[in-house]
């Protein structure tokens, strides 16, 4: 089994912290995607979405998507950390909050970035290099789409220690990631004072060597 990763994509960190909080061991290797290295072979045969992360199973099989990759990966593990859930409604509430996070927030932010800043033109769709003109009105958008989000999600932090609970879940993974996607693409959310001392809390955890 190996994991394709390019550090600095937010996606490939989703898993990296995954990893990190389950303390799953997967060979890695890096594709330096900003020099389009995804696009040469083996790699463009063994995932055609020319994203990463990806995931190439011993059997051949290849899994694209981080949520996808991480619910695998914890699937077949037998560690004690399960930040999916280990009932039906744990489950069943992160999976709400992961979703919720990821429509309102990621996904308008992560669109919003690649037709805001420069070194994205030719780049507007993930996994492409084409011609498709940039659109500085989606940046926008996807600001305005995330200030509804935080505002509904500040006030929910306001009950409860993470977004799902009262112990780490992937919804705090993918939360965390939206709210770094909002600070690079310069918005500004200070008055969400919950959600920032949620992020604090998770970015000293993230970033600690322990």
């Amino acid at each position: 089994m190996k994991l394709y990763q390019f550090d600095l994509a937010p996606s490939s960190n989703r898993v990296a912290i995954f990893l990190k909080e389950t303390s799953i061991n997967v060979p890695t290797i890096q594709l330096n995607i900003r020099d389009g290295e995804q696009f040469k072979e083996p790699y463009n045969s063994l995932n055609p979405f020319h994203c990463v992360p990806f995931l190439e199973l011993g059997n051949g099989v290849v899994i694209s998507e981080s949520l996808a990759i991480c619910r695998y990966l914890e699937e077949n593990n037998n560690g004690s950390i399960k930040l999916f859930g280990t009932t039906s409604q744990e489950r069943a509430i992160i999976e709400m909050w992961d979703r919720r996070l990821e429509i309102d927030g990621y996904l308008p932010l992560m669109n919003g970035i690649r037709n805001k800043f420069e070194r994205f033109k030719g780049k507007v769709l993930s996994g492409t290099r084409n011609d498709l003109p940039q659109f500085p009105a989606i940046a926008e958008w996807g600001v305005e789409s995330c200030r509804i989000l935080f505002q509904r999600l500040n006030a929910h932090l306001k009950t409860t220690n993470y977004v799902a609970g009262e112990t780490l879940s992937i919804a705090d993974i993918t939360g965390y990631e939206v709210v770094q996607r909002a600070i690079a693409i310069e918005m500004k959310f200070d008055e969400f004072e919950e959600i920032k001392a949620w992020h604090e809390k998770l970015d000293r955890r993230f970033k600690s060597d322990g």
